[in-house]
């Protein structure tokens, strides 16, 4: 079985996901960023105006990209079928997933997506990679940030560090243009990735097999939660290695769940 490696399609694998965008305009200014670097998949999370001839505008001659670009009442749901996801800030914070610059993150991209491609079958069959950009005024919340699996920034002068989202959105698929036209080594992975929603489930699924358990305490869970997405997303888990980790939490469930709920009874019994 013959494979081949196409620039363009693999571009078609990058979705640029804006949340909360206030502006219209920089919709518009973002969308022909795009399409100058090739890349046309567009996720719009709680856009304050859109559709909106303002974004029209700003667009000139990348309008398709308008009308094809999708809208999601949350940045879960637009990230639905993303096997890889980059959040772009600025902020620093002690705990979180690794930062890298913004030309790392477009290498790392390359390598997370399998660019296999059969001659029986022409489709795309790339995992999606998501690069996600927060509204204008404040960036990524820290929620937000949390879904990431990798944190990066936009090298700029220190001294006024402040890009607009559509030069950010420009420079961030320049970089994805120039990462996918080079020469990195290709490897395809051997197994299908999770996607990003099977890892999100493996976490609530975590929370809740740990609650049980009394390793974590709901009302005052500190940072356990965090410190497990930073372990666990430091591997790119595999959707079988998904399927296992919720089996074994499943197991431990049906063992504990039971001897909870009886330490939960004579707990009352006895106050009573």
């Amino acid at each position: 079985m013959s494979q081949t490696y196409s620039p363009s399609l693999a571009l078609s694998a990058i979705r640029i996901v804006l949340c909360t965008t206030t502006h219209p305009g920089n919709i518009g200014a973002a969308a022909r960023a795009m399409k100058t670097m090739g890349v046309s998949d567009l996720a719009l999370v709680t856009p304050r105006f859109f559709p909106h001839e303002e974004a029209n505008t700003r667009a000139t001659s990348a309008v398709d990209i308008l009308e094809r670009a999708q809208v999601f009442d949350s940045l879960e749901a637009a990230l639905k079928g993303c096997h890889f996801v980059v959040g772009l800030t600025a902020r620093r914070r002690d705990l979180s997933h690794d930062m890298v610059s913004l030309r790392e993150s477009a290498q790392r991209a390359v390598r997370e997506i399998n660019f296999t491609f059969s001659s029986e079958h022409l489709h795309s069959v790339y995992p999606k990679a998501a690069f996600v950009f927060g509204t204008e005024m404040s960036g990524l919340s820290n929620s937000e940030l949390d879904v990431c699996n990798l944190l990066c920034n936009i090298p700029t002068d220190p001294e006024f560090g402040s890009l607009n989202l559509g030069s950010a959105v420009q420079v961030t698929c320049y970089e994805l243009r120039q990462a996918f036209l080079g020469d990195l080594p290709i490897q395809p992975y051997a197994q299908p990735l999770a996607a990003h929603e099977d890892v999100e489930a493996l976490f609530v699924h975590l929370e809740r097999a740990l609650s049980i358990t009394q390793f974590l305490n709901p009302k005052n869970p500190k940072k356990l939660m965090e410190r497990m997405r930073r372990m666990l997303t430091r591997t790119r888990l595999e959707q079988e290695e998904v399927s296992m980790l919720r089996g074994l939490l499943k197991s431990f469930e049906r063992t504990i769940a039971p001897r909870a709920k009886r330490a939960d009874n004579r707990e009352r019994n006895e106050e009573e």
